[in-house]
C-alpha cells in the first residue's frame, strides 16, 4: 500500500475509533483537552509508522495501546504532577497488560456517553459545544469545522481551546447525570446534535446549498446516542428526523448544485432505506412516551415521505402536527411553517393570515424565509407585484448564494 492510500486509511481509522479513543483516554486521564492531546500524538505516530509497518489488524487496539504509553509518560514527565496524577501512572505502568481489544470495547458505550455531555455541557456557549462535539466526536479537523461553518481557521480554533479550558476551570467532570441535570443536559446534547444537521441540511451561508458531510456526522452522533440511550424517546425522535430528512439530500440538489424545492423534488430519488429507518425510530419514540419536539417533526417528516408527491400529502395532519409542536415547543419559525401547511390544506389567504400575525416577531426580524414565503402566498393569490417584492427583500437577507439566485430567479418570474 503506498504512502497516500495509507494515510487515507489513517484518515478513515481516526474518523471512526477517535471517539471511542477519546472517550476511554478522558476516562482514564479525567481531562478531555490532555486525551484529546494524546489521542492526537497516537494519530502521528501511525501516520508515521503505518506506511513502513503496513495497517495493523486492529488499528483501533494499536492507538489505543500508543496513547496509552504515551499517557504515562506525559503523566510522568510533568513538572507539576499531583498526588493523583502520580497515582493514575503508576496504576497505568503497573497493571498487568491488558487486552486491548476488550479494553476498546470495556465500558465503551459508558465512556462515549461521558464523552457527550461533557462536550455539551451548558457552561459552554452553543458554538463552542458545536466546535467541541464536532472534533471530539465527529473526528473532523479544525480546518474541516472551519470550513463547514464559513469561519476562520484560527477562529474556529481558539473555539476549541477556550471551551476546553472553560470546562477545565470549571471542574466539569467527566461522567453522566442523573436525575433533573440529566434531563437538562440532554437538551443540550440533542440541541448541538440537531444544530449540526440544520447547518448542514440548510447552510447558513456560502456557495453551498447543503454540506451533506455535515448531516452524515450529525446523524452518525445520534444513532451512537440511541444506542447508549436506548429508553429516552426524544434520542429516536431526533434520529428519526434526521434519518428521514437525510433521505431527500440526493434530490434537493440540481446538476449545478442548484436548490430543488421540496414540491419540485424527483421522490425516486429519495433513499427508502433511510425512510424505513426513520419510520422505526419514530414508532421507538412513540413506543417510549408519545411525541416530543423531535418526534413531532419527524412526524410530519415522515408525512412528506408516505406521500407520492405534493398533491397527495396529507397536508391537514401536517398543520395540525405543528400546531401540537406549537403547543410543546412554541417559536415563530414553527408558527411560520404551520403558515405554509395551512395555505396548503386551506388555501394561500389562509396561511397568509397565519403568516401576517408574525409580521412584528423580533425573532424573525432579519430571517429571509418570512418574506419568502409570504412571496410564495402572494404569488399563488394572483398578486405578482407584492410578491416581486417579497421576494426581492429575502434575496438581500440570505448569506446563502445558492438560496439568493433561486429567489432572484422567483423575482423575474413573479413580474
Amino acid at each position: 500500500m503506498g504512502a497516500t492510500a495509507t494515510q487515507r486509511t489513517v484518515e478513515a481509522v481516526w474518523r471512526i475509533e477517535s471517539a471511542r479513543l477519546i472517550a476511554g483516554l478522558a476516562r482514564v486521564v479525567r481531562d478531555v483537552g490532555l486525551a484529546e492531546d494524546l489521542a492526537q500524538d497516537a494519530l502521528v505516530v501511525a501516520l508515521e509508522t503505518w506506511p513502513r509497518t503496513g495497517i495493523p489488524d486492529n488499528p483501533g487496539a494499536w492507538l489505543m495501546a500508543t496513547a496509552k504509553h504515551r499517557a504515562i509518560d506525559t503523566l510522568r514527565r510533568s513538572a507539576t504532577l499531583d498526588r493523583k496524577r502520580e497515582q493514575i501512572a503508576r496504576e497505568l505502568e503497573t497493571a498487568a497488560e491488558p487486552d486491548l481489544e476488550a479494553e476498546l470495547d470495556d465500558d465503551i458505550g459508558d465512556d462515549l456517553l461521558r464523552l457527550v455531555f461533557t462536550a455539551c455541557h451548558p457552561v459552554l456557549p452553543t458554538e463552542g459545544r458545536i466546535a467541541l462535539t464536532l472534533r471530539l466526536l465527529g473526528g473532523l479537523t479544525t480546518s474541516e469545522i472551519a470550513r463547514a461553518f464559513l469561519v476562520p481557521e484560527t477562529t474556529l480554533a481558539q473555539r476549541i481551546t477556550r471551551a476546553k479550558r472553560t470546562l477545565a476551570e470549571a471542574g466539569v467532570p467527566f461522567e453522566v447525570p442523573s436525575g433533573a441535570e440529566r434531563v437538562e443536559r440532554l437538551g443540550s446534547v440533542l440541541e448541538v446534535v440537531y444544530l449540526i444537521f440544520n447547518e448542514g441540511y440548510a447552510a447558513t451561508a456560502g456557495d453551498d446549498w447543503m454540506r451533506v458531510e455535515l448531516c452524515e456526522d450529525a446523524l452518525r452522533l445520534g444513532r451512537i446516542l440511541a444506542e447508549i440511550l436506548p429508553e429516552e424517546g426524544e434520542v429516536h425522535g431526533l434520529v428519526a428526523l434526521m434519518e428521514i430528512q437525510q433521505s431527500r439530500a440526493g434530490a434537493r440538489v440540481g446538476p449545478g448544485g442548484e436548490p430543488v424545492l421540496l414540491g419540485d423534488q424527483d421522490r425516486a430519488r429519495w433513499d427508502r432505506l433511510l425512510i424505513a429507518r426513520g419510520q422505526a425510530a419514530l414508532s421507538r419514540a412513540v413506543e417510549l412516551g408519545g411525541l416530543g419536539p423531535y418526534a413531532l417533526q419527524a412526524a410530519i417528516a415522515a408525512c412528506h415521505a408516505r406521500a407520492g408527491g405534493t398533491e397527495d400529502t396529507d397536508w391537514a395532519q401536517i398543520a395540525r402536527l405543528y400546531a401540537a409542536l406549537a403547543e410543546v415547543a412554541p417559536s415563530p419559525v414553527v408558527e411560520l411553517n404551520r403558515a405554509v401547511a395551512v395555505s396548503m390544506a386551506d388555501g394561500p389567504q389562509a396561511g397568509l393570515e397565519v403568516l401576517d400575525a408574525l409580521a412584528d416577531e423580533p425573532a424573525l426580524r432579519g430571517y429571509h424565509l418570512l418574506p419568502a414565503v409570504r412571496g410564495d402566498l402572494l404569488e399563488r393569490l394572483g398578486r405578482g407585484p407584492e410578491a416581486r417584492a417579497e421576494f426581492t427583500r429575502a434575496a438581500a437577507l440570505t448569506r446563502n448564494e445558492r438560496e439568493r439566485a433561486l429567489l432572484l430567479a422567483r423575482t423575474r418570474e413573479s413580474a
